[in-house]
């Protein structure tokens, strides 16, 4: 059983987001996580600003946005505990992203196969009808997580 598909906001702030210094450097935070679907908000930031003049954040700090909600998705999808590596992310920047806004970015895996998991993913900066960005990732599965490896990170 995937101990991940089952946790509360809090939980997943922890271990999908606390866990991985990048996203708790950016300041990520879970506002959804079910199984195979999580959406995650980016807080705007001036540290994040990519071009001064525009204060807009920085492309970058939307790429990790995208990847930690698209891994994160996948892991919670997972009938049981697996490493993952992303393979392909590709991201469309429809626009950038309007200053002193938060971005807030969905992910979800709709297909699994043996060894390889598929995801689509949106980011807007508060209008749900006006995208900033898409993606679609593909996410290599890994072997499992022992029994072990979950009692020293997840409970």
């Amino acid at each position: 059983m995937n101990p991940l598909s089952m946790l509360n906001l809090e939980q997943a702030q922890r271990y999908l987001i606390g866990g991985v210094p990048q996203t708790r450097a950016l300041g990520v935070r879970a506002r959804e996580v079910t199984p195979a679907r999580s959406v995650f908000e980016l807080p705007y930031d001036e540290r994040l600003i990519g071009d001064p003049d525009s204060g807009v954040i920085h492309g970058g700090a939307i790429t990790t946005l995208f990847d930690s909600v698209c891994g994160n998705a996948v892991l919670t999808g997972l009938r049981e505990l697996r490493r993952i590596v992303t393979l392909d992310l590709r991201i469309d920047y429809l626009r950038p992203a309007r200053p002193r806004h938060s971005v807030i970015c969905t992910g979800e895996c709709y297909r699994y196969t043996h060894d390889v998991a598929f995801v689509r993913a949106t980011a807007h900066d508060g209008d749900p009808e006006d995208l900033l960005a898409t993606a679609a990732g593909t996410f290599v599965l890994l072997e499992p997580v022992t029994p072990l490896q979950m009692s020293k990170g997840i409970t």
